[in-house]
């Protein structure tokens, strides 16, 4: 018993020790970066400003969200603070500026989070098509899973490709040196990640087209600096052939007594500015991409298309 005490307190040590070395960087270093000051005119439609007819794929950096149908899941105040990552909607989220979605699936199509379910992965479709049918020009990356220990959905991919239709972008390398007009009608990158079934469907991704390198830790100033690690061995997106997630969270860990989502992903969570202009010091902000949070909400996604702005502006 005297030995776990010991434990938990060395580890609150730590996460205060961690916080306050981002606290002290944001301090020293600030969150400047190239359109760190710019805030769309239109969130709902801020690819529509940035010129649809000059922006580039790999040009964008994608705000997105982790977790991202989880709103409803499990029973409130019992389960759902344990694997809550989002408190909007798929379709506000997509309305205040995501535009990456990450939804995870189990064999009855419900929308999961572990062993705690959500709704219908049906609801997450009618948000997409609700929103692509109030916007003309934003092109989202949907991201659909089979979660971890579960089987996969039975006939998935002629699922999705029937819900999605004709919003759906085709997998083809040469997207990414493409300007959003050249892909429309199409709105939509699925990449569909089954864990068995084979991943068919003529108008899906494959998962090699969106990695990413996910550290399963509290510790925020951790998690900030192995993403930079990381970030390091991609190249530069204009040399890029996939699509390549940073996510900014901080995950609870069994060991220790914080089990809810959001306290805990809080310690990293002011700090995705910071992190952002840490990427303009460090010259890594050629390799930014997909920019993914919990708890989305406007600033973040004003960093991201900030950042955008910039790159399409010959700024970074």
């Amino acid at each position: 018993m005297g030995a776990e005490i010991s434990k938990q307190i060395e580890r609150r040590k730590a996460i205060a020790r961690e916080k306050k070395i981002l606290a002290d960087m944001l301090s020293g270093q600030g969150s400047e970066f190239p359109g760190s000051d710019y805030v769309p005119p239109d969130r709902a439609n801020w690819m529509s400003f940035l010129n649809p007819d000059e922006i580039k794929i790999n040009q964008i950096v994608w705000p997105g969200t982790h977790d991202s149908a989880t709103n409803d899941i499990g029973i409130p105040l019992l389960t759902r603070p344990l694997a809550k990552c989002q408190s909007l909607s798929v379709y506000q989220q997509l309305r205040i500026g995501a535009r990456v979605l990450d939804i995870r699936v189990q064999q009855d199509r419900l929308v999961c989070h572990g062993i705690l379910v959500s709704y219908s992965v049906d609801v997450v479709f009618d948000d997409i098509k609700r929103f692509l049918n109030e916007t003309c020009f934003e092109i989202m990356i949907l991201e659909m899973r089979t979660e971890f220990g579960h089987k996969d959905p039975p006939d998935m991919a002629e699922y999705i490709e029937q819900q999605l239709g004709n919003y759906l972008i085709p997998q083809d390398d040469q997207v990414f040196s493409k300007t959003i007009s050249e892909l429309l009608p199409g709105r939509v990158i699925c990449v569909w990640k089954p864990r068995e079934a084979k991943a068919a469907g003529s108008r899906l991704w494959s998962s090699c087209y969106l990695t990413d390198d996910w550290t399963d830790t509290d510790l925020p100033w951790t998690k900030f600096e192995t993403n930079i690690k990381y970030l390091r061995m991609q190249q530069p997106v204009v040399e890029r052939r996939h699509f390549y997630r940073v996510e900014n969270t901080a995950t609870p860990q069994p060991d220790n007594p914080i089990v809810c989502v959001k306290p805990v992903t809080d310690r990293i969570h002011p700090y995705s500015r910071l992190f952002m202009s840490q990427c303009f010091v460090r010259g890594l902000v050629d390799r930014l991409q997909i920019f993914s949070t919990d708890f989305i909400d406007e600033d973040f996604v004003d960093a991201c298309v900030g950042l955008t702005t910039a790159r399409v502006q010959g700024k970074a």
